[in-house]
């Protein structure tokens, strides 16, 4: 027993160096900069949950993105179960803190979560748990998420599922252990529901194929008549487990889906995973090329597969070689799901498409289902590759010594799969700084409480630099427009952002372009318009490398502006 604890110590220490040297960067004061603007996002999303928190204000809604308009919150992934808790880190230390806190602890506590389910419920070595769940913890994908999507490395919830879903199996306590996986996936909605949903979707298929190994006439142990008796705890304890659910997230996700500024599914076009990407690496693997990667996914956060020909390989082999564990057959139609399911509506090869249909177009329009990425289905496969990891190397270290050759195969042919995904440092870079008009609280002279303040142009998903400058003026003037999942149309089809404001869109052009469109008296009209609607009482221009162009396009809409802390600001 004082080998294993040793042993747990070692590797939850293991893993939390890894997690360390992967955002390196991030500790030593940088920015993610392959996350683009969401790392801002998410600083903003902390530092508002700890405001609402601190001052005792509603959780779920709130109007300093978007004024006047305002922000579903529980319609975004602010994580609550972990923004809540971290309140007091937000306050003290601030939000870049809790960002960096919050990534650190979600690729440590997520490996040793997988850890602790492989060693106790599927493999009786602990080394075999470990390097299993190190590639569950820091899988190609799992690692280009933490440039942008906490949500996504944040899954330490989904192997206590596993665990209690393998309690209910052995018909122990249906009620307890069905309240606790209910409790369990509660917690998870408020840390990503699109990761509950995923992982919802794996288990069940990963539940197929055990059943079908274990009960099947001719191939399981125990037959099809042991199958019932089996499955009626499982059932039991799963509509335990809905009822618990439902009541301690029932409001919030009605608040979610009708609430003010709730949309009706999100937005976004084909994208599932090119064949080619299955077996490439990704840019931050060790044997990984950026610009291969860049080229075969949608952004350096979106690296969604790339587990390289050697693992590819090893997982076929595992499946084939273990074929009669019904662990193994059960991993392995969930990570053959993941794959297929993956590859979107259209299958691609190389960036083009090859005209064979996959089977995500027939689910990509059912409930919940139209609002997820495909592509993310192969973090389904990632963690089933893991558990087959861990049951082939417990099952080599489990063999006599006569069975050493094929313990050292499988060790070389471990390493020849896992060294080459072995995850590097992200790219990290340095922040501009805030300017001193927001930080000295200067913007106080400006902008009256519960009137906004208009950055030039406002924030959004193309440059949120403002909301940090609102993060460091305290949260004490709401912005117009923003960087958010919102209703857009009639329809209130989801997208980030909203549908901009003539003046907005004008600015935007002169920021992307530099060039400086006519300006007249209807554009000077439109301009108050917008102004009134945005309730505005300032305008402020930070530095940026078009200022020139932004500057003029401001004093022909506006007039002169003046100089004060560091931007130009318009009294209006």
């Amino acid at each position: 027993m004082r080998r294993g604890r040793r042993a747990d110590a070692a590797f939850a220490l293991g893993y939390l160096a890894l997690a360390g040297y992967v955002l390196s960067g991030l500790w030593s004061g940088g920015y993610l900069v392959d996350g683009g603007q969401d790392q801002t996002q998410w600083e903003w999303f902390f530092a508002v949950t700890a405001r609402n928190v601190a001052g005792g204000d509603f959780l779920l809604f709130t109007t300093l993105q978007n004024h006047p308009l305002g922000v579903n919150l529980m319609a975004n992934t602010v994580m609550l179960g972990l923004s809540v808790p971290l309140t007091p880190l937000t306050l003290l230390l601030g939000p870049s803190a809790t960002w960096t806190v919050v990534l650190t602890l979600g690729l440590a506590g997520s490996a040793f979560a997988w850890y602790w389910l492989l060693s106790r419920h599927v493999v009786a070595s602990r080394a075999a748990a470990g390097i299993g769940a190190a590639f569950c913890g820091f899988a190609p994908p799992i690692v280009s998420h933490a440039n942008a999507h906490p949500n996504f490395v944040v899954l330490f919830v989904i192997p206590l599922i596993c665990a209690r879903v393998v309690a209910l199996r052995r018909r122990r306590r249906v009620l307890r252990d069905g309240t606790l996986l209910g409790l369990l996936a509660a917690y998870q909605v408020f840390l990503g529901e699109e990761a509950l949903l995923l992982a919802f979707a794996g288990l069940a298929v990963f539940c197929l194929g055990y059943g079908l190994a274990a009960f099947c006439p001719g191939y399981g142990p125990a037959g099809p008549e042991a199958a019932l008796p089996a499955l009626r705890p499982v059932l039991g304890g799963v509509c335990v487990a809905a009822l618990v659910c439902v009541a301690l997230t029932g409001a919030a996700l009605v608040y979610q889906f009708t609430g003010p500024q709730s949309y009706d599914g999100l937005i976004h076009g084909p994208a599932g995973n090119d064949v080619k990407a299955l077996v490439a690496h990704a840019g931050r693997s060790l044997a990984g090329e950026e610009t291969v990667a860049g080229s075969l996914s949608m952004n350096r956060t979106e690296q969604n597969a790339f587990f390289g020909w050697p693992l590819a390989v090893l997982t076929i082999g595992i499946v084939l070689w273990l074929r009669r564990k019904p662990v193994v057959v059960g991993s392995g139609l969930a990570a053959f799901t993941g794959v297929v399911l993956s590859l979107g509506p259209e299958v691609t090869f190389g960036g083009t498409g090859t005209g064979f249909i996959g089977p995500w177009r027939f689910l990509s329009g059912l409930p919940l289902f139209e609002s997820v990425l495909e592509s993310r289905f192969t973090l389904v496969t990632a963690a089933a590759a893991g558990i087959l990891l861990a049951v082939a190397a417990d099952h080599a270290l489990a063999l006599s010594w006569t069975g050493l050759p094929v313990r050292t195969l499988l060790c070389l042919a471990l390493a020849e799969a896992l060294v080459p995904v072995f995850p590097l440092p992200l790219a990290a870079g340095d922040r501009a700084h805030t300017p001193a008009f927001f930080t000295t609280g200067a913007w106080r002279a400006h902008v009256a409480p519960g009137r906004s303040l208009v950055p030039a142009p406002p924030p959004d998903a193309g440059d949120a630099t403002a909301l940090r400058w609102q993060i460091d003026a305290g949260l004490g003037f709401p912005l117009p427009e923003g960087y958010f999942a919102g209703p857009y149309g009639p329809d209130r089809q989801g997208v980030y952002g909203v549908a901009p404001r003539p003046t907005a869109t004008l600015l935007r052009e002169v920021r992307d372009t530099g060039r400086l469109p006519a300006i007249g008296a209807e554009e000077r009209r439109r301009a108050r318009e917008d102004l009134a609607f945005w309730q505005a009482d300032a305008v402020v221009l930070g530095p940026h490398e078009r200022q020139e162009a932004l500057r003029d396009a401001l004093t022909r809409l506006l007039g002169e502006g003046r100089q004060e802390g560091g931007v130009w600001v318009w009294d209006v």
